[in-house]
């Protein structure tokens, strides 16, 4: 029996030990449904893929749900490890390692319903507003564009609520990302916007580590490999089909 005790506090100390030794990770995004919101089931798709992920690769993380500029800002000074829910732009290769991708986002235009404006390519959009979230990366093609009027706003409600009041005349989204923003809108701004039917571009959702954490080719690559992982043994799609998607 005493060589049984010990032998189980051995096993406890070195647990103990391994619990401690773990990497803790400062993970940072906005609220950004049914990605990223502290409102929803593990705190939405992303941000409960991208933890069981690193939970996974031996990480303990701990999330603030912030606003975006501050959430790359805080990546840029090191104060935050991982930016989620990244898309890539080459500009925050100089801040960050992107991983591979975990997700892919169709990105649509939105238009008030009365409007007659179409769209096949950008210079069509030309003479039109466009409100943008400020900081968002959208594609390379549409960021670059300097003919094009974008209005920088604070976040997806205010930009279709300016949509909808006709301060400007378009704005621009992940699709499943407006259609549950827009199921919490007011009935006059949800019924009168709709989208274009040609999409702007797929973007692929990255994590940005920041490179102040010395580790970051590390955490980038276990990350890889864990969703790789999750993948194959089925619980990346268990994950979509919990959080009904």
């Amino acid at each position: 029996m005493p060589r049984l005790l010990r032998a189980m506090a051995l096993l406890g100390m070195l647990l103990i030990a391994q619990g401690a030794s773990a990497q803790k990770l400062r993970i940072a995004g906005d609220a950004w449904a049914p990605y990223s919101d502290l409102t929803l089931i593990n705190g939405g798709l992303s941000t409960d893929l991208i933890r069981t992920a690193l939970d996974r690769a031996g990480y303990t993380t701990e999330y603030d749900q912030v606003p975006w500029a501050r959430a790359v800002h805080g990546v840029s000074e090191g104060r935050y490890d991982i930016l989620i829910n990244a898309w890539y732009s080459r500009d925050r290769t100089e801040m960050g390692e992107f991983s591979g991708e975990y997700l892919v986002n169709r990105l649509r235009f939105l238009k008030r319903k009365t409007s007659d404006i179409q769209y096949k390519s950008l210079p069509q959009l030309h003479p039109y507003s466009i409100a943008i979230v400020r900081s968002y990366a959208y594609s390379p093609e549409f960021d670059n564009d300097p003919d094009l009027k974008k209005i920088p706003v604070a976040s997806f409600s205010t930009a279709v609520r300016m949509l909808a009041a006709g301060r400007v005349e378009l704005t621009v989204e992940d699709e499943y990302a407006a259609r549950f923003a827009l199921s919490h809108e007011p009935e006059d701004v949800r019924g009168s916007v709709d989208f274009l039917p040609q999409s702007l571009s797929e973007n692929s959702l990255h994590i940005l580590v920041s490179l102040k954490n010395p580790d970051h080719a590390k955490i980038v690559a276990d990350f890889d490999n864990a969703i790789a992982a999750m993948k194959a043994d089925g619980t990346y799609d268990k994950l979509f089909k919990l959080h009904g998607l």
